[in-house]
């Protein structure tokens, strides 16, 4: 079935639109991990919701309860749940993104309003928080949709659609709510589903498109100590006391050493060795040393040999710190002693790992170390705050080899089939309670700076990947479902 001419067009000639329409997304300030912007998240879910209804999709939206975030009970914003097109004799396409986003203020390091999109034509950079992750790629389907339903073309598939808006928090209620639906069979919105397109990652560099078949779980802590009532005044107090930040820095001080090794007993457990020819995978893979120099702004990499990077990023476990909660977080020089300090930490998991065999591991392991710290501070119970599964497939089938052939048809290259360090762990959920093909298909580029400060999308990303995504459709309604192979793939 051959790509329309006219949508391919409708793209190029409507691209100012399409890009305001990114602007409006980027304007709301939907931080799912903030107490306070939660009616903005609520605000973002029912402007995206609108945005499908106008092309014709049949929408509702479901209410996933609450959470209680410090003593506090907040509503879990809205999931959207969608369908278009009913036609037995087409295949259906389930599409997944997300609505929310990372905390982003100027304050932080950012050149522009992070809620503002500022698109400069001269860089092609569109720079603001979620134009890559996620709401550039979820807008890039509707644009799909206003192409097909401006021309009143017939979309060549069967459309489902799951969005959420609490993926950066922990996507609260989704599992459930996938099971449920899954569940429900014909009756469903994911009736008759074919297979799972889902477009909430990157390519490997700035010049090579992927298409993703694997992912990191993941496993978020955060450890407690606590000591005095109150804060001390350490002029008064310091050495005359045990201190909770101190022995909270002795113990995360043990948990990962600068070269990225995991400390924690059995933290590699069941992850078997490379073999030869997957390293030579790896190594196949269109990447070097330069690309992560310029991704990360300077040379700090861990290794000059990229397969070993590429290993580290994707088939290994890792651990990173990402802050202390009850400590001065301000530039002041404030002396006290804080009474009680968190840090918070997480591990990104691979298979065969699980978050529950690690939140063991963690458990027993920081009580081992604080126990050798020999102090009267309290040590309180290890929080697991939220956690996901890895996820793997198998990349040679249909699906992946028609999102090979669309990405041919767009960029004129093939694609590298890759694994990601980053979690989705709806993925897998997708995977099991479907018993279809998932794959991960990118819009963005990986240099985009997703969840850092000046967050971007490049033009070009915008409206090749918008062509990417429709093409990709065409691609799925003309191939074989029973096909297997490589053919399209330059994987050996």
């Amino acid at each position: 079935m051959a790509v329309p001419q006219q949508f391919l067009d409708y793209i190029d000639t409507k691209q100012d639109d399409l890009i305001d329409r990114l602007k409006e997304a980027v304007a709301y300030k939907s931080v799912s991990g903030d107490p306070t912007l939660r009616d903005d998240v609520q605000a973002m879910v029912n402007w995206f919701d609108g945005q499908l209804q106008s092309y014709g999709v049949e929408t509702t939206q479901v209410d996933l309860g609450y959470q209680t975030i410090d003593d506090q009970k907040l509503k879990v914003p809205n999931a959207i749940l969608g369908r278009i097109g009913n036609d037995p004799n087409k295949k259906t396409v389930l599409v997944y993104g997300h609505m929310d986003v990372q905390p982003a203020a100027k304050s932080d390091g950012w050149n522009t309003e992070p809620f503002t999109l500022d698109v400069q034509k001269d860089t092609g950079k569109m720079i603001g928080r979620g134009s890559t992750d996620d709401k550039g790629p979820i807008c890039a389907w509707v644009n799909v949709l206003e192409a097909h339903y401006a021309q009143q073309l017939e979309l060549p598939v069967n459309m489902r659609f799951c969005f959420e808006a609490m993926e950066e928090s922990g996507s609260i209620g989704l599992d459930e709510l996938v099971q449920s639906e899954a569940a429900k069979g014909d009756q469903g919105y994911f009736d008759n589903v074919d297979c799972v397109c889902i477009s909430d990652n990157y390519w490997l560099n700035t010049r090579t498109p992927t298409v993703t078949f694997g992912l990191r779980g993941i496993a978020y802590f955060e450890v407690t100590i606590s000591g005095p009532s109150a804060d001390l005044h350490s002029g008064m107090w310091g050495d005359v006391v045990y201190e909770p930040m101190t022995d909270l820095i002795n113990v995360m001080s043990q948990l990962v050493r600068t070269d990225g090794r995991i400390l924690i007993d059995g933290a590699y457990d069941g992850v078997d060795d490379p073999t030869p020819q997957e390293v030579d995978e790896y190594r196949s893979l269109d990447y070097s040393l330069q690309d992560v120099q310029e991704a990360v702004g300077g040379d700090i990499a861990l290794s000059d040999d990229v397969a070993t990077l590429l290993m580290g990023r994707m088939r290994w476990p890792s651990l990173s710190l990402h802050g202390i909660r009850g400590a001065s977080s301000d530039d002041t020089s404030k002396t006290v002693i804080p009474a009680r300090v968190t840090g918070k930490f997480s591990l990104r998991l691979v298979p065969p790992q699980t978050p529950e065999g690690m939140q063991e591991k963690v458990i027993a392991y920081v009580q081992k170390v604080f126990n050798n710290l020999n102090t009267k501070s309290t040590l309180e119970p290890v929080k697991m705050t939220s956690g996901g599964m890895p996820w793997i497939t198998d990349d040679t089938d249909w699906n992946y080899q028609a999102a090979d052939a669309a990405t041919y048809d767009v960029y004129g290259l093939l694609p590298d089939h890759t694994r990601e360090g980053g979690s989705i762990p709806v993925t897998l959920t997708f995977a099991d309670a479907l018993g279809v093909s998932v794959l991960l298909l990118p819009v963005g580029r990986g240099d985009d700076g997703a969840h850092s400060t000046n967050e971007k999308l490049d033009i070009s990303n915008y409206i090749g990947g918008s062509k990417l995504l429709g093409t990709y459709l065409y691609k799925v309604a003309a191939i074989d479902a029973t096909t297997k192979g490589k053919q399209f793939s330059k994987r050996k």
